[in-house]
Formats: structure tokens, sequence, C-alpha cells
């Protein structure tokens, strides 16, 4: 299954967190959320030559809700789905979005049954080898989460003393061990059991992937007991490069239509919508 996580962008990105501006399509209850924002303001791209470009095949999967998923009609929907239809409508240029298993994708993509692969796909030395990226459109940091009430301070001091739950052998154990040496580390080898924990005050907080934690938050579940506290944690050393949209060795043309389409509908709030629509709490 595709991991999530941050790149680079056209000689000048910077990953910059936001509130949600006055007027986007969000409301009240979520202008607090803070969308990530993956381009420099000050950096203009410039609109490349589309004239060569009349379509666009776009590869994605239909099993990882909420970015890519299969509706019960058989549409594929998810955040990737609308941000790739979003893209065409951007360029004006007729899409076509199919779905593959995810370890075909690669070889589809390199066969020519598609032109773009959108489906979670991390940034990363390996991925780098087989393909060319787009800017990443979206990353996954690192949160602790602690129960609703808690005054903590989700420092390396304001935790000192502190037990903080975590699944062992993964980054965020690394990361705790590293720049939180002096928290008292419970291992959970399930979110499950962390979660449990966590609401039993069995732990004072855990820390764990953004966007997963941000589902059980807003799930039935969790019951309203808990919320994010400090971060987030975006270090790539430990929590990878970011994901982006591939295209094939050298199509240096299609990279920059799509890099142009992402920041076009970045400054104009598109982006923001359909991250508010899919993570409406929010993982930054």
């Amino acid at each position: 299954m595709a991991i999530k996580v941050l790149s680079r962008f056209i000689g000048s990105l910077f990953c910059l967190l936001v509130p949600v501006a006055p007027g986007v399509a969000a409301n009240q209850a979520m202008s607090s959320v803070v969308v990530p924002n993956f381009f420099d303001p000050q950096h203009r791209v410039e609109k490349p030559d589309l004239s060569e470009l009349h379509s666009l095949r776009f590869l994605t999967e239909d099993d990882y809700p909420p970015f890519h998923f299969a509706l019960p009609d058989g549409s594929l929907a998810g955040f990737d789905v609308d941000l790739a239809r979003a893209i065409c409508e951007e360029l004006k240029i007729a899409c076509t979005i199919q779905a593959r298993r995810f370890d075909l994708l690669a070889d589809a993509l390199n066969s020519g049954e598609g032109d773009a692969l959108i489906a979670s796909l991390r940034i990363d030395a390996q991925s780098r080898a087989k393909f060319d990226f787009t800017a990443p459109y979206y990353a996954t940091p690192a949160r602790f989460v602690t129960l609703t009430s808690s005054k903590l301070i989700a420092t390396p001091e304001g935790l000192a003393g502190k037990r903080v739950g975590v699944i062992p052998k993964t980054a965020h154990e690394a990361y705790l061990e590293t720049f939180f040496p002096k928290t008292v580390r419970k291992p959970y080898t399930t979110r499950a059991a962390l979660y449990a924990a966590l609401k039993k005050g069995e732990i004072d907080a855990f820390f764990d992937d953004a966007i997963t934690s941000s589902f059980w938050l807003a799930g039935t579940d969790a019951q309203k007991c808990c919320a994010f506290r400090g971060g987030p944690f975006t270090e790539s050393r430990f929590f990878g490069e970011g994901v982006g949209i591939a295209v094939k060795k050298g199509n240096y043309t299609l990279r920059q239509a799509l890099d142009y389409a992402l920041v076009q509908l970045a400054q104009r709030g598109v982006y923001t919508d359909l991250y508010l629509k899919y993570f409406p709490i929010g993982f930054y």
C-alpha cells in the first residue's frame, strides 16, 4: 500500500501551513483547520505550451479510502480522483481515470496504458529511479494525540517523564528516541490497543501517523475523547519526502503541465476545498 509524505517543487518549494482563508468553501466549524500549502506564493510558474496535450489518462487504484476508492456502482471517488479531475478541468483537456491494482500501476504507466499515476505514491530514491514526479500534493506528518482535557505541551521538555504510546519498530518510535528521549515509551503492536490505552488513561499521549490518527479522531470510536497536541512533525529523514503525481522518465512537458495545474488549483482555493472535503479534521 502506498505511503505518504514530502519532496521538492520546481526549485523553490517549501511546505507552508496556512489557516483556511475566508471565502473558501468551508463552514465556520472548519475555520481553525490548517491546510498544507506546498509552494512558495511568491513563485510564479509560467503556463506551459499545451498545444500537444489533448487528453490525459490518469491511473490510480480503487481500495485506499479516502484517497481513491470504488463506489457501489463501480465509479471512482476520493481525494486523488477529484484532484485528477480538477487538474484536467484546469488544463481544459479531456480526462480519463482508470483503476489498477496497486502492484500493477508502475508497469501500466511504463507500458503506455496511462499518462500519469496519481495513487498516493511515495517519492523516494526507489520511485525516482522509475518515474519523474510533480511537486508533492500532500505529505504525512507525525502528531501527538492526547485526551481533550489534557494540558500537556508536546515538546521534549513538556513530555519528559510522560507515558507516550507508539507502535514499535516504526519511524515514529525512532523519532521519539531521537528527539524525545526523556519520554517513557510504551509499545503497542496495534493501533486499536494504542487508542484504547489513551482512552483508559494508561498513557498520557500517543505518537503516530497524522492521517490515520485524524480518521480515528473523526470516527465514532473516539467519541470526541481526544485531540491533536503539538506538531506537526515533518522531518523527511523519518517520515519521507512526499507524495507526487508520477509520469514516465523524461516526460518533462507533462510534468510541467501538471505542476502548473497544481499551482493554479492551490492559488484559486480548489485544493483547500478538496482537502476540507476529505479531511475535515485536518492532519496538520
